[in-house]
């Protein structure tokens, strides 16, 4: 359970029509110390998004008036908070779409209520790790035209302000810090993800290619993110 001073920094918008799996897992969620702000169209969970800030917003992709999807667009046009995406869709079409449009993470319906709360508190302490204390020192890591700020989570190219998801800037500070690594996509995703390995590269893919059409000059000769052939990806020697 968390703590009283995590619980202030963890409000969760919960985006579910079904009444029923709302308050299932909004009333557990709450047991679990966390705040839970519900809407149940897309519409509301627009007008709620900008009235508020939050640790996470979990995504039903077929909710009335706007759908999942265009939401989560408008969100990814305005922050990078977490968001994991509810589906009963669960082909690997769906989820690459969904993963390539910007959500963190993909529960399919119907779910345990235990893996719901492992993949929430996973990703919102994938996020936290990196709010450092008020009198840390900045963190800059350097690779050619990049500059990644591990303090106050930002990424810039060439002095340009990139935006990037939480995901998208875990993997370019894994490969930044280790320059000289090649990383399999078992170890990214495990390393990523904090899950275990089930052989599914999609989630891997597609965030590599995200990430590559944000920092690349040309996506498709990379210089920054490197593909070693049969064996995952490094950073490159960029000056």
């Amino acid at each position: 359970m968390l703590t009283e001073k995590d619980n202030k920094k963890t409000k969760i918008l919960f985006v579910e029509d079904d009444i029923e799996i709302s308050n299932m897992l909004k009333n557990f969620l709450i047991t679990e110390g966390f705040e839970i702000v519900t809407a149940y169209d897309g519409e509301s969970a627009c007008e709620k998004f900008f009235a508020d800030k939050y640790s996470l917003i979990l995504l039903d992709l077929m909710i009335p008036k706007i759908d999942g999807m265009k939401v989560m667009k408008i969100i990814r046009e305005h922050s990078t908070v977490p968001i994991i995406i509810l589906s009963a869709k669960d082909t690997d079409s769906d989820k690459t779409l969904g993963l390539g449009l910007g959500a963190d993470d993909y529960i399919t319906k119907p779910f345990s209520i235990a893996e719901a709360l492992a993949r929430i508190k996973a990703n919102i302490r994938r996020t936290t790790q990196y709010i450092p204390d008020s009198d840390e020192e900045n963190i800059l890591l350097t690779t050619g035209a990049l500059t990644l700020n591990t303090n106050d989570y930002s990424v810039s190219k060439n002095g340009t302000q990139l935006t990037l998801t939480s995901k998208e800037f875990e993997i370019l500070k894994l490969l930044m810090k280790n320059p000289k690594k090649v990383y399999t996509k078992k170890q990214l995703y495990s390393l990523i993800w904090d899950d275990a390995y089930l052989g599914d590269e999609n989630a891997v893919n597609v965030h590599i290619s995200r990430l590559r059409s944000k920092i690349e000059d040309n996506p498709r000769d990379p210089q920054y993110i490197i593909t070693i052939w049969g064996i995952g990806y490094k950073l490159g020697d960029v000056t």
